[in-house]
């Protein structure tokens, strides 16, 4: 994969957000230079609230005349589909994962353009457990648990990663498209970055100040957790072929 950096396409997913899509909108557009930015794709579905649509819509209104800024209405089901659905759409080199509730920081997108900038092949990952990284508000069962499990994910896949568990990621738009993802729920960030490790694929980590959502309700229950250890058995033990979309053979 020969890849260059160009500019992003930013994938929002949204549900019950309001102030803080509007937030995280807003401090992208502040933030970066916007020649940078390719898109950034408000993905709705169903379920989202009147509210919350008034809210992408405004934002599309606000913005349309600076960048390329849009709704879709998502077609797969859940999250894992709505950043899929994403996937297909990027016309940026990189494409980056992140949520509209501010719990993956948007300051931070302004380090991912450094990055892959300066790394263009590789996956640049947010980490709260580097240094400059922290938790603020998280439950200190879930902190202990989430550290066991990312250690032992690391152990498992051979790696030196600190935060694989957080999907906050900008990667490489031509490898997302060429990977067979096969989750639909939150287990699904986690196969964002296992799947790419699999393929042998490099990675950055940039510190992230991680700070639980005040607005919304979070439809990840805690002990949904435990299913990430199923994906990630998966995952490492799948033939290296089959994670690869297959090319539709030449007649």
């Amino acid at each position: 994969m020969n890849t260059t950096y160009k500019n992003l396409s930013l994938l929002v997913p949204a549900m019950d957000e309001t102030y803080s899509l509007q937030e995280t909108v807003n401090i992208i557009v502040q933030t970066c230079n916007l020649s940078d930015i390719a898109e950034i794709i408000i993905i709705l579905c169903e379920k989202t609230t009147a509210d919350s649509r008034r809210t992408a819509e405004q934002l599309v209104e606000k913005y349309q005349d600076r960048l390329r800024i849009y709704i879709h209405n998502q077609k797969r089901p859940f999250v894992g589909g709505a950043i899929q659905d994403g996937f297909d759409l990027a016309i940026g080199s990189h494409v980056v994962v992140m949520s509209s509730d501010l719990e993956t920081p948007p300051q931070l997108i302004s380090s991912f353009i450094e990055q892959a900038k300066r790394n263009p092949e590789k996956v640049i990952t947010a980490s709260r457990w580097i240094k400059g990284g922290g938790f603020r508000n998280y439950n200190k069962i879930k902190l202990v648990c989430n550290f066991i499990f990312e250690k032992l994910i690391a152990i498992l896949f051979g790696v030196k990663l600190s935060d694989l568990t957080y999907g906050y990621r900008c990667l490489p738009t031509e490898l997302v498209q060429r990977i067979k993802w096969e989750e639909a729920r939150h287990p699904f960030f986690l196969e964002t970055a296992l799947k790419p490790i699999r393929l042998g694929v490099e990675f950055v980590e940039v510190p992230a100040q991680w700070e639980a959502r005040t607005e919304g309700a979070s439809v990840n229950p805690f002990f949904a957790n435990f299913k990430y250890f199923k994906t990630a058995w998966h995952v490492r033990f799948m033939p290296r072929a089959d994670i690869l979309l297959q090319k539709p053979s030449k007649n």
